[in-house]
């Protein structure tokens, strides 16, 4: 009896595949353009690549998450500078995963575990910082993603709040709205 329904199962399977249209010409890869890195701490060197952005000039920005640090790079893939280090003082991280170029050339970085997010400089200047832990507005716990648009919105994945944040304009962001929802804390 299963072996029948195996069969039919088989045989249905290849019916419908053999029914569906060929994948349109978008769906294909774009093509392979190079890639630059090797496993360390060096130039351009990384030790667990997290978030990529790139600025209007082309040029590169990776979360070197390992390493608690950014680097830049060409748009070809050469190395250009680096900053950053291991702690909680400005322009330290503590697991920077998420990274966004806005149109002035402003890097954001979310500075995951220190429940942050950092603003540099396209050079790697700091400029200022904002968001301590916790559940409330404007605060974070391991902030993850962040995104500019090209309003001066700034938004952030707020991982373990489960939420997406929405801050606005320039210099020091202010809180404009939130949604998602916090799960339970407490078990």
């Amino acid at each position: 009896m299963h072996k029948r329904f195996l069969v039919a199962l088989v045989t249905l399977s290849i019916g419908l595949a053999s029914a569906l249209p060929p994948a349109p010409a978008s769906a294909q890869s774009p093509p392979y353009r190079g890639t630059w890195g090797t496993n360390g701490s060096g130039d351009g060197q990384f030790n667990n690549p997290g978030g990529v952005a790139v600025d209007a000039a082309g040029n590169i920005y990776v979360t070197d998450v390992g390493n608690y640090r950014i680097q830049k790079f060409t748009s070809v893939g050469a190395y250009v500078t680096q900053w950053g280090s291991y702690g909680s003082g400005n322009g330290q991280f503590n697991e920077p995963w998420g990274v966004a170029v806005d149109g002035s050339g402003n890097v954001y970085v979310a500075d995951t575990f220190n429940h942050r997010i950092q603003k540099f400089s396209s050079s790697g200047a700091y400029l200022t910082q904002w968001g301590t832990a916790g559940v409330g507005e404007g605060q974070f716990d391991s902030p993850f993603g962040v995104a500019v648009d090209g309003s001066s919105g700034i938004y952030v994945t707020d991982r373990n709040n489960h939420r997406v944040q929405k801050f606005g304009s320039l210099p020091m962001p202010t809180k404009s709205t939130s949604w998602g929802r916090i799960k339970a804390l407490y078990r």
